[in-house]
């Protein structure tokens, strides 16, 4: 069972968890990359990246050197931004087509959740989600606790799939 973590961080919770994800199923992983990316401090970010995530923009992504049909499962990851998921998506979706997979969502958060996965699978309709889980600020509210979490959550997920 290949397994891909595809994922977009700014500030680096998304990355922390999507390695984590990854380091502990042996699996592949795809970090979106704009070419431009909006700042990662000051109020500026906020302004910009919320209106990217509430105009659905697709900034052009850097190279995305895998291919998502060689995979079974894919761990889809993303800060929440305006209530959704970051926009690098939207350019991922418009791209790649993720069809037949077994997939799992993960988001960070500093205030709340929003509609990060229900969003996603309005892309997801021709998958199967296996799973969902939301971390709040996990580098900075007790990273070790949100690491267990994340190892068990996705030795769950993997574990399900292959019974």
């Amino acid at each position: 069972m290949r397994t891909l973590v595809v994922y977009y961080s700014l500030e680096g919770n998304t990355r922390f968890i999507a390695e984590t994800i990854a380091r502990s199923i042996n699996g592949d992983i795809l970090e979106l990359k704009p070419e431009k990316d909006v700042p990662s401090k000051g109020f500026l970010k906020f302004i910009l990246g919320g209106k990217q995530a509430v105009f659905k923009e697709r900034p052009k992504l850097k190279n995305l050197e895998k291919n998502i049909e060689d995979y079974d499962v894919i761990f889809l990851g993303s800060p929440v931004w305006a209530g959704t998921f970051a926009p690098a998506f939207n350019t991922l979706f418009s791209k790649m087509k993720i069809e037949n997979k077994k997939v799992a969502l993960f988001g960070c958060y500093g205030g709340q959740s929003g509609k990060i996965f229900e969003n996603f699978k309005k892309y997801l309709t021709k998958s199967t989600v296996v799973g969902e889980i939301g971390f709040k600020d996990p580098l900075k509210n007790d990273k070790e606790l949100n690491e267990n979490r994340v190892e068990k959550w996705t030795k769950n997920i993997v574990n399900k799939l292959q019974s």
